[in-house]
């Protein structure tokens, strides 16, 4: 469900912009600076917290077919990672949904949760379809992939110049 200009929530998880205070790119700076996270990502981001903030927020759009968001987990402020839905390099068009989540927020649904209600309301926009890429081998990621009940397109490099795992999730056909 929406709440607000840019904001998304869950019954357990707020969705909200990434912003330039202290917290926010402490968590930054912790989230990306870590091995575990990064390498599943081709590399810690080149650029400061803050600059990857303003990218994030060009790329976010005021009609849900876009964004990055902070996953906070409600009611406790803690930022359990970052999702997206933006453009894929390259592409014609493809829309990607990602999530980096924090170690500490690993195996609690949280990716699935947020991703589930970003591509919803993209749907609800008119997004037609999403895509997912994932490293070979992240077997966390690939699992939610499956429970969005994305399809496997298999192996490809078309779009970050690296061989990921490619999924497709279509929206559903709504019939009057």
């Amino acid at each position: 469900m929406t709440a607000g200009a840019g904001e998304l929530r869950t019954a357990r998880l707020r969705l909200r912009p990434w912003s330039t205070r202290r917290d926010d790119l402490a968590r930054l700076l912790d989230l990306y600076g870590r091995d575990e996270v990064t390498r599943w990502l081709g590399g810690c981001p080149s650029v400061t917290p803050v600059e990857l903030v303003a990218r994030w927020a060009a790329v976010s759009t005021a009609d849900g077919r876009s964004g990055v968001w902070a996953v906070e987990v409600a009611g406790t402020g803690v930022v359990a990672g970052t999702l997206l839905l933006k453009p894929l390099p390259g592409g014609v068009g493809e829309v990607e949904v990602g999530w980096h989540l924090h170690p500490d927020s690993w195996g609690h649904g949280y990716a699935t949760e947020a991703a589930r209600v970003v591509i919803d309301r993209a749907f609800a926009a008119g997004l037609p379809e999403v895509y997912a890429v994932v490293r070979p081998g992240n077997a966390p990621s690939l699992a939610v992939c499956r429970r969005l009940g994305m399809a496997p397109l298999g192996r490809m490099r078309r779009w970050y110049d690296v061989e990921l795992e490619a999924f497709r999730l279509m929206a559903p056909v709504v019939v009057d």
